[in-house]
């Protein structure tokens, strides 16, 4: 049995799961995901917590055992408690403004590069600090958004100057010489 698939998955109060056959609508206080998974996965509510376990144990079954409760674990935790990406805006000069709900990024560019939140995301933005924090309901828009933000200006290697993940380490590198080392 996988370690992480035989594992149950509370549902907290003021959540609603329905369950039918292989697709799985979750509604909470954030919002409301759904999500169709493979059909060799039984999918159940017992006691409120959600079960997943599977029909035999051959290899695909197997990985897709962990993967479907991991999956509804991050979709339960969603729409109850939702989740958050964290940017570092570094650099002289560069900075992140909210324009009513849109993003503007000052990272170097003859322009402020906007960026608007689809459905379901929320910005922040603060001066102090120098965060954007990336807010939603769904895991994995949540990551790409916070990833396509930090696509507008990654962090380089010289300097450390550009957008980036809280905590990520930068690996620097150390440039040209100079004129008087290389004598």
């Amino acid at each position: 049995m996988s370690r992480i698939g035989r594992l149950p998955v509370e549902i907290p109060g003021g959540v609603q799961v329905d369950v039918k056959g292989s697709n799985v609508r979750v509604k909470g206080p954030k919002g409301e995901l759904q999500r169709a998974f493979s059909p060799m996965m039984e999918i159940k509510v017992e006691n409120n917590h959600l079960v997943v376990t599977r029909k035999s144990d051959n290899a695909v079954e197997r990985a897709l055992h962990g993967t479907t409760r991991a999956l509804l674990a991050n979709m339960v935790h969603g729409v109850s408690q939702g989740f958050v990406t964290v940017l570092e805006v570094e650099g002289v000069g560069y900075r992140a403004e909210m324009e009513g709900k849109n993003l503007a990024l000052y990272v170097g560019y003859s322009h402020p590069v906007k960026i608007e939140p689809p459905a379901g995301i929320a910005f922040e933005a603060d001066l102090k600090s120098r965060q954007i924090k990336v807010l939603g309901f769904d895991k994995e828009l949540v990551g790409q958004i916070a990833a396509n933000i930090r696509e507008v200006r990654p962090p380089e290697p010289y300097h450390g100057k550009g957008l980036r993940y809280l905590g990520e380490h930068i690996r620097h590198k150390a440039g040209k010489a100079g004129k008087g080392a290389a004598k």
